[in-house]
């Protein structure tokens, strides 16, 4: 009886067991209905499930009942869960469609007006560490960004000029804060060096046109540098150079890290063994002291903190034509203030929010001759973003922004002033759009308001990418950008409204195995642009007639595959540019603006020598500028412009480099133009001075050391 009883609660539970299996079938196609094959779907919370085949088919048992949530996934797309009923019989669920996932490495990148110097990105151009070690730039950001396609080597400048543009057309931004004054003050045809540090930053972002909506204030280009997070040690560095001495700390941890650092700069025991062009009474000095604090901040939020001061001079005699003697002495003197601070937190549901506050304070002491100038500049900017990821497809960038401004110029001696505040708003939004993983779509818009101007102004911007080949993409931007008058001009006629540019660019770039082959052609119109009456020394009249276009193309090719323990790269930019601006009525090629642009970067390291080998050669067809003796404006062109500069890095110790460079290592007389009298001679003819770069070549050499506890750390950063 025992026996039968067992037997019979056997086989009705085997039955019941039978009849509670279902049956899980379906298909599995991607977003253009083709098959996907390898696709793991699986009963969630159970080990039930199965992988689709070469037809996207699968089929699996479950003992499962009742609702339950169906799970897809495959690398390179996106999780599917669907809720199912299961009730013991089969069950066919058709045409599971999976998207494709999309991120910074495998999808399309715009590319177009856009260059990236980054460790983080996927289409960059050029790392951090090559910047500063451009053997022409001698650690200046800037000078190494004259090696790259779009812009032009304005040698008695020293700024960056991009694609016929002025170098007051370029917005420079740290961690999205406009920097105002970003350049050290100088005397005419001195060049200038940009201020900060290139150790700070981890990346940045140049722009040859067609920018951002997050952007503004600028007709050619935005440079935006995003300074680092928290240090990876504690150290020291020391620096000695052949014009000053710095040193460096930095205290750090896992969670935040502090860096302060002090330099001092004085040219005068150079230029006593260095042979100089100019006359000087005081040659440049100056120090400076920095500090930069970043801090981890609970559930994922960063707060950083960058602020800088320095003070610096000069006196040079400026010889003018048909005076006899050294001319006119120019005394200048500035003391410069930049604070910032910024806080950016990631939240759930794609939400990242970003708030920033900067100031900057320039104050400039200018004696020409017997005029005695004290001019000053404030700039303060709020900035609020919010970027939302709706799902790996769309993304929108939003933002508000508060610039106050103030400028004032006091004439000392006949204690006349002149001055201007202006407050500025902006609203901007960017909606990214990725169609597929090989075509994305941005489209932006931003609005401002100056209440000096008492106008508003709406720019559009779009960009889209699409991606032709396996390592080829072709990118096209355009787009209008206001920009005010500069502070100069402002305070004389404070009416001035914005002068607009329009953009339009083709880009393709190709990305493969240490190889980058970057083209693009454009097309930009002015309007708007400010005309005087005079000269630049004192304008009258000013006005919004003036209106003017550049157009051309560059190439830029870099390799680090092809040759062992090389890296170069090769620029070439045409630009066809003229305009009609300050005092030119006629439409006219810029003086800052030459047609040909050639520039090579080659670096070597030899392994045997512990060293570092570069070289880099800069070509300009030359400059325009106007011959008073000969008919029309800007009707003479100088001679080509060259530069081969030479560097060496030596590391006899991890922690200890010994660095050399040498600019203009061929002595070439490079010629920016020339200054005429302002009368006739009695044959009729205007007497002239070229004028000349200040010195036939400049010479550095360093020794930087590293203290730590890692004996391995550098300064490499620094050169």
């Amino acid at each position: 009886m025992k026996i039968r009883l067992i037997l019979f609660f056997y086989f009705f539970l085997s039955q019941t067991l039978v009849f509670a299996q279902t049956i899980v079938s379906g298909t599995v196609l991607d977003e253009k209905s083709k098959p996907l094959p390898g696709v793991n779907i699986f009963i969630k919370g159970s080990f039930d499930g199965a992988s689709s085949d070469a037809e996207g088919e699968f089929t699996f048992e479950t003992g499962e009942s009742g609702e339950q949530i169906l799970v897809c996934t495959m690398m390179g797309f996106e999780s599917q869960e669907i809720s199912v009923q299961l009730s013991g019989a089969q069950l066919r669920l058709q045409s599971l469609i999976l998207r494709e996932e999309f991120n910074e490495l495998n999808a399309v990148t715009i590319s177009a007006g856009a260059m990236e110097a980054s460790d983080e990105k996927k289409s960059v151009i050029l790392r951090p560490l090559d910047i500063v070690t451009t053997p022409s730039a001698n650690g200046d950001i800037i000078g190494a960004f004259q090696t790259l396609p779009g812009t032009s080597t304005v040698g008695n400048d020293g700024r960056l000029f991009v694609r016929g543009g002025d170098a007051s057309e370029v917005g420079i931004y740290i961690d999205g804060l406009k920097v105002a004054n970003s350049y050290g003050t100088t005397a005419a045809n001195v060049p200038t060096r940009n201020r900060f540090n290139p150790n700070l930053f981890k990346g940045t972002f140049f722009s040859t046109g067609g920018y951002s909506a997050e952007y503004g204030q600028a007709l050619s280009s935005a440079l935006a540098m995003n300074t680092k997070d928290v240090a990876a040690r504690s150290q020291g560095d020391l620096s000695v150079l052949s014009v000053g001495a710095g040193y460096s700390h930095t205290l750090a941890n896992d969670k935040q890290s502090i860096s302060l650092s002090g330099n001092i700069l004085d040219l005068t025991p150079y230029q006593a063994l260095v042979k100089q062009n100019f006359e000087w009474e005081r040659a440049p000095h100056g120090w400076d002291l920095e500090l930069a604090a970043q801090s981890k901040l609970s559930k994922g939020g960063m707060l950083k903190v960058l602020a800088r001061t320095e003070a610096g001079g000069m006196e040079v005699w400026q010889a003018l034509p048909g005076i006899d003697g050294k001319g006119v002495l120019v005394n200048l003197k500035n003391r410069y203030s930049y604070a910032q601070t910024n806080w950016r937190k990631a939240y759930d549901k794609g939400w990242t929010l970003f708030a920033g506050a900067s100031f900057s304070h320039n104050k400039d002491q200018i004696r020409y001759d017997s005029a005695e100038i004290d001019r000053s500049n404030d700039l303060s900017h709020l900035k609020l973003t919010a970027v939302k990821d709706f799902s790996g497809r769309v993304s929108a960038k939003n933002g508000a922004e508060l610039f106050v401004h103030s400028y004032a110029e006091n004439l000392v001696r006949s204690q006349l002033s002149r001055s201007f505040e202006d407050q500025e708003t902006y609203l901007f939004t960017e909606w990214d759009w990725y169609l597929s993983r090989k075509f994305v779509l941005r489209g932006g818009l931003r609005t401002g308001y100056s209440s000096l101007a008492e106008k508003g102004w709406l720019d559009p911007r779009a960009s889209l990418a699409y991606q032709v080949s396996e390592n080829g993409t072709l990118s096209l931007a355009a787009g209008r950008f206001h920009q005010l008058p500069v502070d100069n001009f402002r305070v004389l006629n404070p009416n001035l409204q914005n002068s607009q540019a329009k953009h339009l660019i083709l880009n393709y770039l190709l990305q493969k195995d240490g190889l980058t082959f970057r083209a693009e052609t454009f097309y930009k119109s002015y309007d708007k642009l400010v005309v005087f009456q005079g000269n630049p020394q004192s304008p009258s009249l000013l006005q919004n007639g003036g209106e003017g276009y550049a157009q051309g193309f560059d190439v830029f090719f870099r390799d680090r595959k092809s040759l062992k323990n090389t890296d170069y790269w090769i620029t070439y930019s045409f630009v066809d540019s003229k305009r009609s601006y300050n005092q030119y009525q006629a439409q006219v090629r810029p003086d800052f603006a030459p047609k040909h642009n050639f520039s090579v970067v080659v670096k070597h390291f030899v392994s045997s020598l512990k060293s570092q080998i570069g070289a880099s050669f800069s070509f300009n067809d030359g400059y325009a500028y106007t011959n008073p003796n000969l008919p029309g404006e800007m009707n003479s062109k100088t001679d080509a412009y060259q530069n081969l500069s030479l560097s060496w890095s030596y590391l006899p110790k991890p922690n200890l480099i010994v660095h050399a460079a040498v600019t203009n290592v061929m002595g070439a007389d490079n010629i920016f133009g020339y200054t005429y009298t302002a009368r006739p001679d009695e044959t009729g003819q205007y007497g002239s001075l070229p004028i000349e770069q200040s010195a036939p070549r400049f010479i550095v050499v360093g020794v930087f050391l590293t203290l730590s506890k890692d004996k391995n750390a550098n300064m490499l950063n620094n050169l």
